[in-house]
């Protein structure tokens, strides 16, 4: 009985120290950027609608941003017409720094009056298409994606 009491404390120990551990060892993971159904979300979330998505469409034949590029339709808040919105995404921090700077000229392609292009770009993301968007839309679309872009890839 004695030994049986004795292994059972040692297990006992055993437990609290790991848990003990555990505990002091787990810092929670830094925010890393959604894909597009999280991004879908988080629009959702901030009252505006996605329609018609389509990927690969970068609105120009730019190579580079094909790839990164998934096209919608997006209404809501103040936005009561859908309008179309190029969502370009990329796979980091450095990916944005370098490619960003490439969406203002793909939109030459798609957009036809440049006095109201509109863009927004939270790294690693950047979302562009013709204006005027309505101010709470713009607003929204900026916090959604802000929030949806975690740190920032």
């Amino acid at each position: 009985m004695p030994r049986r009491r004795a292994l059972l404390v040692a297990c006992l120990a055993l437990v609290v120290a790991l848990v003990a551990g555990c505990r002091g060892a787990t810092t929670p993971p830094s925010p890393t950027p959604a894909d597009f159904a999280g991004i879908v979300e988080q629009l959702s979330k901030a009252g505006i609608g996605v329609a018609n998505a389509v990927s690969g469409d970068a609105g120009c034949h730019d190579p580079t941003l094909i790839p990164t590029a998934i096209a919608f339709d997006a209404s809501g808040l103040d936005q009561t017409s859908p309008v179309r919105v190029h969502l370009y995404i990329f796979r980091d921090r450095d990916s944005w720094q370098r490619l960003a700077g490439s969406v203002a000229t793909c939109a030459r392609s798609y957009v036809t009056d440049p006095a109201t292009y509109e863009s927004i770009s939270p790294s690693p993301f950047v979302a562009s298409g013709q204006g005027p968007w309505g101010p709470r839309f713009a607003a929204g679309l900026q916090a959604a994606l802000t929030i949806a872009a975690g740190s920032g890839g």
